[in-house]
């Protein structure tokens, strides 16, 4: 195949993997920012406040949401993985696709619903 024949790019199975490598890429940006809000349990009770009256913004409330779908979805971009590594992968690869990605949209809705309560 040649450098720039780009037809793949069409295909499902390019989607899935450009979507689990971009979910894992925006997860480890988001692990320095996991680490501060532990910084602040570590520095006293009063920073642990302050950081969780932020947390109680609306815009933090839907990065929330956001950093759930990314989870699910990239939870589910390495089953999928898994599963074509280690079962027969030849008529389900677009079935797995379709239900990893719908089950990641499902979890991040379920928690969009449990933020709503």
């Amino acid at each position: 195949m040649r450098r720039n024949d780009h037809r793949a790019h069409g295909h499902p199975s390019w989607w899935a993997f450009w979507l689990h490598r971009v979910s894992g890429l925006l997860l480890a940006l988001f692990l320095p920012l996991h680490f501060l809000a532990l910084g602040q349990a570590l520095a006293g009770p009063a920073a642990l406040e302050g950081f969780l009256r932020f947390a109680d913004a609306p815009l933090v409330k839907a990065a929330e949401w956001g950093l759930v779908t990314l989870l699910a979805l990239h939870l589910t971009g390495g089953v999928r993985l898994l599963l074509i590594e280690f079962g027969r992968a030849s008529d389900l690869r677009k079935n797995w696709i379709a239900g990893g990605i719908g089950t990641a949209v499902a979890i991040g809705l379920a928690f969009a619903l449990a933020l709503l309560n």
